[in-house]
């Protein structure tokens, strides 16, 4: 594998806040089940020291990616959890993962590929990429075996290199007003409700009946992202596809039993910041009171976001250098 010995270009970062809102019961688990008569079943995730529910921006970024990959329609080219499959870059430049002997899946890159690029990828291990790509990024060797796939000589590269995640999200707090609310409402849980169900084998008739934990519908909480821009030319169609997968998951579910009701969610009231390197530099310089920050005009929903982007594009495009 080839190392690259060049420190990856920063141009600034690009902050979105914003309001999440819980308009049907939301649960994320938080494990430890609850083995007591009569206990939880599901608890949801609580912050350790203040006990309060929060949504981990793991499990926000994990719904975006899978969201994404489904609008781009990218294949299933690596094995996941639970006799699953997933999408996953195996290299930096474009090649085709060996799913099984002799069949093969083309991946993109990911200094192109729109989901790697901006969340990340983890390289493969035995993938194949052309012998050109291979020879001019240093990783071509006459040991390895070479095949001609879908009409291009390829060289089999036994491990991939990986791509750092351009974005950030950050764990969503609950709200002041909303952490107020919870603690006045009398369910038997401190600030979440029980939500009880009960399966029945279509079968035996069996009944097996279990109690949920959930965030209780008209919760909000603090959303925050933060998308470190390296590519000017990148950088906006990033944002775009942030901007739709937010408006896609608005119509999904976040977090578990989606089908069933549970985890409708709207973002509301976007605040977009971009701050580039140049003002870093220059924030020990700024007068008292004054701010290096330039600020979008707040922005209502995702249907204004998707509606209004070109205000968005011009924005990011008159700041970044070379404009």
């Amino acid at each position: 594998m080839t190392v690259s010995y060049e420190q990856t270009r920063l141009l600034g970062k690009v902050s979105l806040i914003c309001q999440l809102t819980a308009k049907t019961g939301l649960h994320i688990g938080g494990g430890g089940e609850n083995l007591d008569i009569g206990g939880l079943d599901k608890p949801v995730i609580r912050d350790p020291l203040t006990k309060y529910p929060y949504l981990p921006g793991s499990s926000i970024k994990g719904k975006l990616r899978a969201t994404l990959e489904r609008l781009l329609n990218k294949p299933l080219n690596r094995p996941g959890s639970r006799d699953t499959r997933r999408y996953e870059s195996d290299d930096l430049v474009n090649g085709f993962t060996e799913v099984e002997r002799d069949r093969f899946i083309r991946y993109e890159g990911a200094r192109t590929c729109q989901v790697s690029r901006l969340f990340g990828s983890t390289g493969g291990s035995n993938f194949w990429i052309p012998v050109e790509s291979a020879k001019n990024e240093g990783l071509f060797s006459d040991k390895s075996p070479t095949k001609i796939i879908e009409g291009e000589s390829c060289v089999k590269i036994s491990s991939g290199r990986n791509a750092t995640s351009r974005l950030i999200i950050r764990d969503s707090h609950l709200h002041p007003d909303s952490a107020t609310q919870l603690k006045q409402v009398d369910t038997g849980l401190f600030m979440t409700e029980w939500k009880f169900e009960n399966n029945i084998d279509r079968v035996t008739a069996a009944a097996n009946p279990r109690q949920l934990e959930r965030v209780p519908a008209g919760s909000k909480f603090n959303f925050e992202l933060v998308y470190t821009v390296e590519n000017a030319e990148q950088a906006v169609k990033d944002l775009e596809n942030i901007a739709i997968s937010l408006a896609f998951l608005e119509d999904d579910a976040l977090g578990g039993n989606g089908s069933r009701g549970y985890g409708k969610v709207t973002f509301e009231n976007f605040f977009f910041t971009y701050r580039s390197l140049e003002q870093y530099r220059q924030m020990t310089n700024a007068t008292s009171g004054s701010s290096t920050i330039q600020p979008l005009d707040p922005i209502a929903n995702t249907q204004a976001l998707l509606d209004n982007f070109r205000n968005l594009r011009e924005y990011i495009q008159r700041l970044l250098p070379g404009n």
